[in-house]
C-alpha cells in the first residue's frame, strides 16, 4: 500500500516536472514555415501526417533508398514461429552514414522538435521486412509504444503497398469527448492485455472499423506518426512489405531501455548478416 501511494507521488512529480519542461522550452522551439508547419501542427491534431519522399526534398534521400533496397534484397524469408506467421526480418541501420544522415537533416529534427516540444534525440534506424501473415499476432495486434509521452516515428515505404502488403493502420487521436471515452476504453483494453495488443474483433467492440485509417501508398510514401498516442498496427498481408523505421523521442526518454532496440545488437546489423551468409 505504501510503495503504491509512494509511486503514484513519484508518478505526478515527475509530470510535473515534464510539464515545466514543455513550458520552458516553447520559446525555443525552431520557427516552421509553409508545408513543415502543416506537418507539426496535423501531428497535434490526428497524430499522424503522410506525404512522400519527393514531396519533402531532403538532400539525402538518394542514397538511403539505394542502400536499403540493397539490404531488403538479402533478407530471407523466416520460418513460421505460429501457423501462418513469420516474424519480419530487421537490420539495425544507425550506424551507417547513408542512414544517418537522412535521419538527422536539420529540417526533419525541426519538424519533429515542434511536435515533441522538447530537444530530442534521435535513437536509429530499422530496415525491415514483413512477410506475408494469416494469423494477427505481434505488431499486427493494436497497440501503442511506449518509449516516452510524446514520440515520433518516420515511416518510409520501399515498394509500393496496397491492401495485399498489409499497410500501416491507425485510429486518429480523438477530437471530441464520445471519442476520447472510446480511447480510454481501449487504453483499458491494452492494459488487460499486459500490453500485447488486441486483435481486429475486439477493437470493433468499440471503435468501428469506418472510423480506422488504413495507408497504402506508393514507394517513397513517407508516414510521420506518434505511436505513442495513436493506436495503430500493421495489417495481416499476403504479399511482402519492406520499410524504414527512423525513430525520435524527447533527449532524455521517459523510457530510455525501450530505445536501446534501435541502436544496439537486439537485432542484425546488415555487414555481420552477410558475412554471416557468406560463409
Amino acid at each position: 500500500m505504501f510503495n503504491s501511494v509512494k509511486d503514484k507521488i513519484s508518478a505526478l512529480g515527475n509530470e510535473l516536472v515534464y510539464r515545466t519542461q514543455l513550458w520552458q522550452h516553447k520559446s525555443k522551439l525552431p520557427a516552421l514555415q509553409g508545408r513543415d508547419h502543416l506537418i507539426a501542427e496535423t501531428l497535434r491534431l490526428q497524430g499522424v501526417y503522410i506525404t512522400s519522399l519527393e514531396d519533402l526534398g531532403l538532400p539525402s534521400t538518394t542514397q538511403i533508398l539505394a542502400a536499403a533496397k540493397n539490404y531488403t534484397t538479402s533478407m530471407e524469408t523466416p520460418r513460421d514461429i505460429h501457423t501462418g506467421y513469420k516474424l519480419p526480418q530487421i537490420y539495425t541501420v544507425t550506424d551507417l552514414p547513408e542512414f544517418f544522415s537522412w535521419g538527422i537533416e536539420e529540417r526533419l529534427q525541426k519538424i519533429i522538435e515542434n511536435y515533441i516540444g522538447l530537444s530530442i534525440a534521435f535513437h536509429g534506424v530499422h530496415v525491415r521486412k514483413d512477410f506475408p501473415n494469416e494469423q494477427q499476432l505481434q505488431t499486427l495486434l493494436w497497440h501503442k509504444d511506449s518509449e516516452d509521452r510524446r514520440m515520433i516515428k518516420v515511416i518510409i515505404y520501399l515498394n509500393d503497398v496496397t491492401e495485399k502488403h498489409g499497410p500501416f493502420e491507425y485510429v486518429p487521436t480523438p477530437s471530441s469527448f464520445v471519442e476520447r471515452l472510446n480511447y480510454y476504453r481501449v487504453d483499458y483494453m491494452l492494459w488487460r492485455s499486459n500490453y500485447l495488443g488486441i486483435d481486429d474483433k475486439k477493437l470493433m467492440e468499440i471503435i468501428p472499423k469506418s472510423a480506422w485509417k488504413s495507408c497504402p501508398g506508393k514507394a517513397g510514401t513517407v508516414i510521420f506518426v506518434d505511436p505513442r498516442n495513436v493506436l495503430h498496427h500493421g495489417t495481416v498481408r499476403t504479399e511482402e512489405r519492406s520499410t524504414l523505421f527512423f525513430v525520435y523521442t524527447a533527449n532524455p526518454p521517459k523510457r530510455p531501455e525501450l530505445c536501446r532496440q534501435y541502436n544496439d545488437d537486439t537485432f542484425a546489423r546488415p555487414q555481420l548478416s552477410q558475412q554471416i551468409n557468406r560463409h
